[in-house]
């Protein structure tokens, strides 16, 4: 897959950061010496991190270099480390564990959750809080589109098995079971948030930045222009136009918040 793209990411910032904010508000912690942006993407859910823990290190964490470099310029004081979250593990030279590992939006794109989860929840100190976000929209007319539309000829020679381009994620249940047994307390939670937008191309253009980029990265210029004008008529067919002339975009997320003993 291409490298993400800080300023398409961007375009629909105040949407992407706002379950970003309600995850954290949810953080039981006043104190912290050392929090970790996972997955911190252009720093937008790092900057939320600073202001609310502003006597913490802070550090962000992402795979991509175009959006290090993003972050760095928005929040020069902060450290960025490139790498991936499937084989992070905390710096041990300074000697602390991590008291908040957050993850807004990025643990999806990670396999094997019955492996990861717990071992970022280890990889805590004591008293310290793993918080999750994770957009659980599979099912949303967006996505299923996505998969049936990449199954076609001629696309899906070049896309390849749709099933394995994106993490298939447990249910909120399952999540909590993997927690509770050794936390001091799980909090879980869904919530569907109807995003206003004011076209089909709109929407096109918010999930091409994200859960759509790994389609139409294989593609050909020809092939990409083919497949999204044949998904935006898709999408245009399944966001009908509201009162106001927009479309009402649904998108689940899910929460988990899950804290050590002391």
């Amino acid at each position: 897959m291409q490298d993400w793209n800080p300023q398409l990411y961007s375009r629909y910032e105040d949407e992407r950061t706002r379950p970003a904010r309600e995850l954290l508000a949810r953080v039981p912690q006043s104190d912290p010496s050392l929090v970790v942006d996972l997955g911190c993407g252009p720093g937008n859910s790092t900057e939320l991190l600073v202001a609310r823990f502003p006597k913490a290190r802070a550090i962000g964490v992402d795979n991509s270099k175009a959006m290090l470099e993003s972050a760095a310029k928005r929040l020069p004081g902060v450290g960025f480390v490139a790498a991936d979250i499937k084989d992070w593990v905390p710096e041990t030279s300074s000697g602390s564990a991590p008291n908040l590992i957050y993850a807004n939006a990025a643990l999806q794109w990670v396999g094997d959750h019955e492996t990861l989860i717990p071992r970022l929840f280890r990889a805590l100190a004591p008293g310290g809080v793993l918080a999750i976000q994770m957009p659980d929209n599979r099912a949303e007319p967006t996505h299923r589109n996505m998969r049936e539309l990449a199954a076609e000829s001629p696309y899906n020679e070049a896309i390849g098995d749709v099933s394995k381009l994106r993490t298939e994620l447990l249910s909120i249940q399952e999540y909590y079971d993997l927690l509770a047994h050794d936390a001091a307390q799980v909090d879980v939670w869904h919530t569907v948030y109807q995003h206003p937008m004011e076209s089909a191309a709109a929407i096109v253009e918010w999930v091409r930045s994200t859960g759509l980029k790994p389609f139409v990265d294989p593609l050909s210029d020809d092939l990409r222009a083919e497949f999204l004008a044949s998904y935006e008529k898709r999408v245009d067919a399944e966001y009908p136009v509201r009162s106001d002339g927009k479309r009402l975009l649904a998108f689940p997320r899910m929460f988990i918040v899950a804290q050590r003993p002391v």
